[in-house]
């Protein structure tokens, strides 16, 4: 079960940058970091406007002169103070990733970064060299890895329970964006719009998070090649696609597709993957993360239910329950178990240890993963626009 008495002897000084009123991303990073109880918002730079940004940040708690107009002010001011912040949150548009995780690095400073990292792979590799010679923690929100179910689904296959790992299905594919929503709500509009998104919509967006499902299942899973096709089914939205369908091969002789989507109509999510073996299958689905459906050959479908004695829980991921099963747990408490990893493994470098060994063995979506994502999307541009062709993985 969760430990409800995990804490620091001092929480993490903790700043945002985005994320002000009426921010969806802002508030679950927010209600995430403090439910963890390793973190203590005492900065942020809001929002682009100064004094909403003040004003917000006043009602919210911080203090008005650490409430600054921007992120450049606020990592250098921060500097100065002998409680500055040692890390900070990006929650903001796309397009403003890349400098800000590069200056919170220079700074000296701890991220927890949304996706994408950056536009480029070439962004993505510097940003990865550059947190390892900072020795600082990057962590990546792929919020949903953080259900117990995911990690059961690891270990079981990790146990070999599934066999030889042959097909993986993965897809996030919702409705919500079937007509151009983004002529009336902003929240959409920087998302369909190629200087502050990037060079795409739905494979970023939503299709990354499919993918690190499968990565976060499957650990040494290798893209060797794929195939992209992706469509603007909402004419407006061209260059970039609101629609993606890739085909993968793996380098271990598996295949896989994804299907990304923000115009599946009726969908309100759709966020599904599925793994099939030589001896057994199992699917989750983000609409209910709880359960984990497994099916072995030549015996009854089980559905596999969260906080169960029969799953594996010596593993502190399986077991990091924060209810008795049968009560539904969601997104939130995904949310607070990464910002936990987060902030221990934050805590663990300020204590001297190397943040890239800890990235690789102590779990949780980090700059290396975040950084895949970007190849990922890359190789699926390239391949879409060079007429759907199947890419050697770079």
């Amino acid at each position: 079960m969760f430990n409800e008495e995990l804490h620091l002897d001092k929480p993490l000084n903790w700043g945002m940058v985005g994320g002000g009123r009426g921010s969806q991303i802002g508030f679950i990073h927010r209600n995430s970091a403090l439910r963890s109880r390793l973190f203590n918002l005492v900065a942020a730079a809001f929002d682009i406007d100064p004094e909403r940004g003040r004003e917000f940040g006043e009602n919210w708690g911080v203090a008005g002169d650490r409430c600054y107009p921007d992120y450049k002010t606020m990592f250098e001011e921060e500097a100065k103070r002998p409680d500055g912040i040692q890390a900070v949150t990006i929650a903001t548009p796309n397009f403003l990733h890349y400098e800000i995780c590069k200056a919170a690095l220079n700074a000296g400073l701890h991220v927890v970064c949304e996706k994408p990292l950056c536009f480029t792979a070439a962004e993505a590799d510097e940003l990865v060299a550059l947190a390892k010679e900072k020795n600082r923690i990057v962590g990546v929100t792929y919020g949903y890895t953080g259900a117990p179910m995911i990690h059961q689904a690891r270990e079981m296959i990790a146990h070999g329970e599934l066999g030889e790992i042959r097909v993986i299905n993965m897809q996030f594919a919702h409705g919500y964006h079937n007509v151009a929503v983004e002529e009336h709500d902003e929240g959409t509009k920087w998302r369909v719009n190629p200087k502050t998104s990037g060079p795409s919509y739905v494979l970023g967006d939503v299709g990354t998070h499919a993918l690190y499902l499968a990565e976060c299942m499957i650990p040494d899973l290798k893209i060797d090649s794929l195939m992209c096709s992706r469509q603007s089914f909402v004419k407006s939205r061209a260059p970039l696609e609101d629609n993606a369908i890739v085909l993968l091969n793996f380098s271990n002789g598996a295949v896989g597709n994804l299907w990304a989507s923000g115009i599946n109509t009726g969908s309100t999510h759709q966020q599904k993957i599925r793994v099939v073996g030589s001896k057994a299958s199992l699917e989750w689905w983000d609409e209910h993360p709880n359960q984990l459906i497994f099916s072995p050959m030549n015996a009854p479908v089980q559905v596999l239910d969260r906080g169960q004695g029969y799953l594996y829980n010596d593993d502190e991921l399986v077991n990091n329950n924060r209810m008795g099963g049968g009560h539904a747990e969601g997104l939130f408490e995904a949310w607070v178990t990464l910002y936990t990893r987060f902030g221990l493994a934050m805590d663990k470098v300020n204590h001297g240890e190397n943040a890239a060994e800890l990235m690789e063995n102590y779990w949780f979506p980090n700059i290396v993963d975040g950084a895949k994502g970007v190849h990922f999307v890359e190789n699926c541009v390239e391949s879409a626009d060079n007429g759907s062709v199947w890419v050697q993985y770079k």
